[in-house]
């Protein structure tokens, strides 16, 4: 008995060792929680806002604050290939898979990372693209890899040129000491889904609080109506893309048919 009690007193202790010597609190929001995607969608822009509240055990001096943004889109499996030249035409020579990582993924923060915290820290709390866990198939392996890897830096560009994948380390602007703002763009090809945005609060090299939103793509009219007869009726949905198919060949058909 006396064992238990001593066990429990020390992991209580541990606990409160543990917790952040200091309160500080984030409010946060974004400007719309449903993104709705039409057929003629061609991107747009949400905003997210917030503030630092403060509390008796904020020490008096500490008025400098870093932010970093983190938002993830819908996860899914990915595969990057290489291309080689070979007998004058371009063929896959060679594949990587990366397994539920993120279709939207931006890091968005008010200075350079290397001057929010040390190298440890960015990798720890992954602060920055080359920091973010990408995890992948390596053989019989799964694993992240170094982020100068061919395969890895290759599927970063790709999602980069696409708008999908993004850092920008002065996005965020602090309005006020504690009252801080950045835009989060959504590209025309944003994947639907939901989004989790995670905000963490630095000072002086340190994790001090974090906090965590999310809001949601979805889409609507016809192509919402496809997607979730697709979904939820295979069989309907077959019938009316062979009978659309039919009709397609049946116009062409008319169309070009010589007298």
């Amino acid at each position: 008995m006396l064992r238990t009690a001593l066990a429990i007193i020390s992991l209580i202790a541990a606990s409160l060792a543990a917790a952040p010597a200091h309160a500080e609190r984030l409010i946060v929001s974004v400007s719309n929680h449903r993104v709705t995607v039409t057929p003629n969608y061609s991107g747009g822009e949400l905003v997210l806002f917030g503030s630092v509240e403060k509390d008796d055990k904020t020490p008096s001096n500490r008025t400098n604050y870093d932010l970093v943004v983190t938002v993830s889109g819908p996860r899914a499996d990915m595969v990057t290939r290489r291309k080689e030249r070979k007998f004058g035409i371009w063929i896959n020579t060679d594949s990587r898979q990366f397994l539920q990582v993120p279709g939207y993924l931006a890091l968005f923060s008010n200075r350079p990372f290397d001057q929010i915290a040390s190298p440890e820290v960015q990798r720890r709390q992954q602060l920055g693209l080359n920091n973010v866990l990408l995890m992948q198939r390596v053989g019989p392996d799964y694993a992240d890899v170094v982020p100068n890897d061919p395969f890895r830096s290759a599927f970063v560009r790709l999602r980069s040129e696409h708008g999908l994948y993004r850092e920008a380390t002065s996005a965020v602007t602090f309005l006020t000491p504690t009252v801080f703002r950045t835009g989060i763009p959504l590209p025309a090809e944003v994947p639907i889904g939901t989004y989790n945005v995670e905000i963490k609060l630095f000072s002086d090299g340190a994790l001090v609080t974090k906090a965590e939103t999310a809001f949601e793509i979805v889409k609507v009219g016809f192509e919402q109506f496809v997607a979730t007869t697709a979904r939820q009726n295979g069989f309907v949905y077959g019938l009316i893309t062979a009978f659309m198919a039919l009709m397609t060949g049946w116009m062409a058909s008319i169309v070009f048919r010589k007298d």
